[in-house]
């Protein structure tokens, strides 16, 4: 790619930008939210067309005016939002429009063949799932997976993966990059974007940043390190990234008393967080966890269980109940369950506390604008105005407006579900800055994270969970991946190792 312009109504998203990879090499593409990384990844894979500049595959200038053409060219794309449908099943995912059809002049579809073919690439990529299975009974990570397959069944030489691990465990992060080790040494191209800079460590022959929709620089294999990549893309050293504890937590304030959700009724969890501290929650997919949240916000209500908050007994039967009793949640997936895409900024924010802004059943919008401008000033919301669609606004500042809805409500208790998927390095550190100043302030705040990374340097406490049990709780000291493992696979504390 050489010279690529891309103007959206206002803005320069590419600014004379150019990207090349060779066969069998993998480049990692970084840069912040809205540096241009998946707007330059949407022009390969046809979705854009370049307002200048061009494109070349092996030596010949091409024009990819389609996804149909980026296909012809064995262009794969593996979108950070997933584009699947959940009312088919997996293998009608993975061969959708281009489903296996038996002889005959009806042409119908080969269901055995299909289901076998994507049995092969569930089996490459360990996901233990029959291909009749409804997508819609598979986690958001499982989802990813079966992405991944559909990308991998189209013989991609040259695959495009933007956020793959983001909703994946540290042991399906381990297969993926297994797999993307093999595709290299088969001579497929890979460009790699990934906030998690462990990864790109670990994968990239060479890194490409971007910033502001503009090349900022390239690493060789050994030049790659944490600190360079960060400073390309942000322009400046940030230190102390993760926001170290300063201790002196105080005592419990919530506490969980034999809990059970509806998917692990059988077992009850109990656990006390305290003000001052980060309460980590680690396990792998399917422990539990997102569930434990919910449960506690009243998304599904419990079966059984109770919940005490500065020692007075808690009843909640709906979110609603959790929001009057000042406790929050930011769910995993932003998207669909955190934001109304389509409405403003402002009403985003104002959403839960409408009865504030209201008077005689009227609400008052320069009031709603007022509070939405504070609160979203404080979290450095990069944004034209709060009048703008949330579904506009990158990854981490749509977190941040998830964010500032519940921060205009005072909260007592936070829940961070997967804070950080999809999300840049310098909104991380914002994020992370506010989950500790929240903590200091006397909010008591609970992080659900699959990011080992992030579960050992921000947590104070580590809580992980197996299939529904809590099976140990790490003091900081105690902390480290070894031990997260050991419990996250089952084994309780004190056993024999």
């Amino acid at each position: 790619m050489k010279g690529i312009v891309k103007r959206f109504p206002g803005v320069v998203a590419l600014d004379d930008v150019s990207l090349s990879v060779y066969p069998g090499e993998v480049v990692a593409l970084v840069g912040e939210n809205g540096a241009g990384k998946s707007t330059l990844m949407k022009i390969t894979g046809g979705v854009y067309q370049p307002d200048a500049g061009s494109i070349s595959v092996e030596g010949r200038e091409v024009v990819i005016g389609s996804v149909a053409d980026a296909i012809r060219l064995r262009i794969g794309f593996i979108h950070q939002e997933l584009n699947v449908l959940d009312n088919l099943d997996v293998a009608s995912n993975i061969f959708l429009g281009r489903e296996p059809r038996r002889f005959g002049p009806l042409r119908l579809i080969d269901s055995r063949r299909m289901r076998d073919e994507a049995r092969a690439y569930l089996e490459r990529l360990g996901l233990d799932v029959s291909p009749d299975t409804p997508l819609s009974r598979l986690s958001i990570a499982q989802q990813q997976l079966v992405e991944i397959a559909k990308s991998l069944s189209q013989q991609a030489r040259i695959l495009i993966m933007d956020e793959p691990t983001s909703s994946l465990t540290l042991t399906e992060t381990g297969r993926l990059i297994g797999v993307v080790k093999e595709l290299r040494a088969q001579g497929v191209s890979v460009i790699y974007i990934s906030h998690r800079l462990g990864e790109v460590k670990e994968l990239a022959d060479r890194v490409v940043a971007l910033r502001d929709g503009r090349n900022a620089g390239e690493l060789s294999r050994a030049e790659i390190t944490h600190e360079r990549m960060v400073r390309m893309m942000v322009g400046r050293d940030i230190s102390n990234f993760y926001v170290p504890s300063e201790g002196g937590a105080r005592d419990a304030a919530f506490e969980v008393r034999g809990l059970r959700t509806r998917r692990y009724p059988q077992h009850a969890v109990s656990f006390a967080a305290r003000r001052g501290e980060i309460l980590g929650f680690a396990g792998l997919v399917g422990a539990g966890r997102s569930e434990l949240a919910e449960a506690v916000f009243g998304v599904e209500p419990p079966v059984a269980g109770e919940l005490t908050l500065d020692g007075r007994a808690l009843k909640i039967r709906s979110p609603q109940d959790a929001i009057r009793e000042g406790i929050y949640l930011a769910p995993e997936d932003r998207r669909r369950a955190g934001l109304i895409l389509e409405e403003t900024i402002r009403r985003n924010v104002s959403l839960p506390s409408l009865a504030r802004y209201a008077s005689a059943g009227l609400v008052n919008a320069e009031a709603e604008s007022r509070a939405a401008k504070e609160v979203c000033g404080r979290l450095n919301v990069k944004a034209p105005s709060v009048e703008v669609a949330a579904g506009t606004l990158s990854g981490g500042n749509q977190q941040k407006v998830v964010l500032a809805k519940w921060l205009a409500r005072d909260p007592k208790v936070l829940i961070f579900d997967e804070p950080t998927r999809g999300i840049d390095v310098g909104a991380k550190h914002e994020i992370y800055e506010l989950m500790r100043g929240l903590a200091r302030a006397g909010v008591v705040i609970i992080m659900v994270s699959s990011d080992m990374e992030e579960v050992l340097n921000v947590s104070d406490r580590v809580a992980v969970m197996h299939e529904g049990r809590l099976t140990g709780i790490l003091e900081r000291e105690e902390c480290c991946e070894e031990a997260v493992m050991r419990l996250a696979v089952g084994q309780t504390e004190g056993a024999d190792v």
